[in-house]
């Protein structure tokens, strides 16, 4: 298997699986709205798919969210196989992935420092 070919399905797999969450799995409700797919790692045999996941909101929120996205997984696996022609399609497991989470709050200090600079009075080190 091509790494290529590889990453076209981890591509493809992200969003087809994005739009079943959101738009078939209605058991999400007032879940599916704060999930996002940031990523897909499909094994190079195509038999397992590791999502990863984003999830708006408190640390139980996440934790529940994933819970029941790894619950629904097989339904959600079906949906998606209906969208995507591949001969086997792979056995699903979800992740939270915390890195865009990490990535905000960088982005909060970095303006934070950056505001406190600007209100400083110019020093005379010159």
């Amino acid at each position: 298997m091509t790494k290529r070919r590889v990453a076209r399905l981890n591509s493809l797999l992200k969003e087809v699986i994005s739009e079943v969450i959101h738009r078939d799995i209605h058991h999400l409700r007032g879940l599916n709205e704060h999930v996002t797919i940031t990523r897909v790692e499909i094994t190079a045999d195509l038999q397992h798919a590791k999502v990863f996941v984003s999830v708006l909101g408190k640390d139980r929120d996440k934790k529940e969210a994933v819970f029941t996205l790894q619950e629904k997984a097989g339904m959600i696996a079906r949906r998606s196989s209906k969208k995507v022609t591949l001969r086997y399609f792979p056995e699903l497991t979800f992740a939270l992935d915390e890195g865009l989470e990490a990535e905000l709050h960088m982005e909060e200090l970095l303006a934070k420092i950056s505001s406190e600079r600007a209100a400083r009075p110019p020093s005379n080190d010159a």
